[in-house]
């Protein structure tokens, strides 16, 4: 094998939330952006998934983002943003201005493929803008997230439906769906948020859950039920299990915009369907109900494929980690997963992930 085009003591893959946190920290540790550490992302521009949101999305208490750590230093708050601009564009601005203000050479877009083990070191193979890469690492700090890997639950005669389908991450605006009847999957903010936006777009809109959605009475989220949600993921990503929803566990904030929908009736809920045909979905009791359009608000699974090499994953299904590092590979630390996997947690991950990659690399003596 040739030699990595370049060799560094940390790669961080993924510049969202868990990646910058990351990063902040590790400059404040004394490792120097783009040479002890370099800090990768696939996508186009600032804002991590954020930047791929669709247009209509506003910041507010259903959709909130944390300030990233030492943002008060540029004087900038996602308490004080603007919540009429398109979020999108708002995250993208702070988080640019954010990498700007610490120097931290963000290196984008280049899309990791695979992580390799060559023994002493681990090795990052990515594509940039000028052809592929190999980057030699001591540690790597996977902060990829989950928007990559969106979840499609499989349904009898969903790949036979001849009207259009669309998940979260591929969902534009409401006006794409303007006269047609419209069916939405799933129990959080974003199937709401579709819901409220399509109502005098679409010609009818049904509303499918696996699980009646909770709509919780504070406008703020529950911190004690926050912190359950917290809890369960850490247990299953220690166990190696597939990840539980955030959402699940925390509810839907009972906002003035949710309240009102819910007092028109537009928030109606069915159980989920049975079945899906060519042009419509089917009941239990076998009540149709003509579709359009299925749109798949069910969420995404953590983006591990580039770490497939490393063979981390356990027979239950997931990554088993603990205090953020791999069972099977200590030199293996994930930001964003488990109890980091939310804003919840992110930014508390990031410090003691940091702390945790210079110790490995001291005791690695590098």
């Amino acid at each position: 094998m040739t030699a990595p085009d370049l060799t560094t003591s940390c790669v961080v893959i993924g510049a969202g939330q868990a990646g910058l946190s990351v990063a902040y920290y590790l400059r404040r540790l004394g490792l120097e952006a783009g040479q002890e550490f370099v800090l990768l992302d696939r996508g186009p521009s600032t804002g991590g998934a954020w930047q791929f949101r669709w247009e209509a999305l506003r910041l507010g208490s259903a959709h909130r983002v944390n300030d990233l750590p030492g943002m008060d230093e540029l004087g900038l708050s996602f308490t004080t943003a603007d919540h009429h601009a398109p979020a999108r564009e708002v995250v993208a601005d702070y988080y640019r201005r954010y990498e700007e203000h610490y120097g931290l050479q963000v290196v984008r877009p280049a899309s990791v493929t695979h992580v390799e083990d060559l023994g002493r070191d681990l090795l990052v193979r990515l594509t940039t803008e000028n052809g592929p890469l190999e980057l030699g690492a001591s540690t790597i700090v996977n902060a990829t997230g989950t928007w990559g890997s969106p979840f499609v639950p499989w349904y009898p005669g969903r790949d036979g439906f001849l009207g259009r389908q669309v998940h979260t991450a591929d969902y534009v605006a409401a006006e794409e769906f303007a006269g047609l009847n419209v069916v939405v999957v799933g129990a959080g903010t974003s199937a709401i948020g579709f819901i409220l936006e399509l109502e005098g777009h679409a010609a009818s809109i049904t509303w499918a859950t696996r699980r009646p959605p909770e709509f919780l009475d504070e406008v703020e989220l529950n911190l004690e039920a926050a912190e359950q949600a917290v809890a369960a993921q850490d247990e299953a990503a220690r166990a190696g299990r597939a990840l539980p929803s955030i959402v699940s566990g925390t509810g839907v904030p009972r906002t003035r915009r949710i309240q009102a929908a819910l007092d028109r009736g537009v928030l109606d809920f069915k159980p989920m369907f049975a079945t899906i045909e060519p042009d419509a979905v089917v009941w239990q009791d076998g009540t149709r109900q003509a579709a359009d359009a299925i749109i798949w608000a069910t969420g995404f699974r953590p983006e591990l494929r580039h770490l497939a090499p490393l063979k981390l994953r356990e027979k239950e299904g997931g990554v088993s980690v603990a205090s953020h590092h791999s069972a099977r590979d200590p030199r293996v630390f994930f930001a964003g997963y488990g109890p980091a996997a939310s804003t919840i947690g992110a930014n508390r991950a990031g410090r003691n992930i940091a702390r945790q990659v210079v110790a490995t690399l001291s005791k690695m003596g590098r």
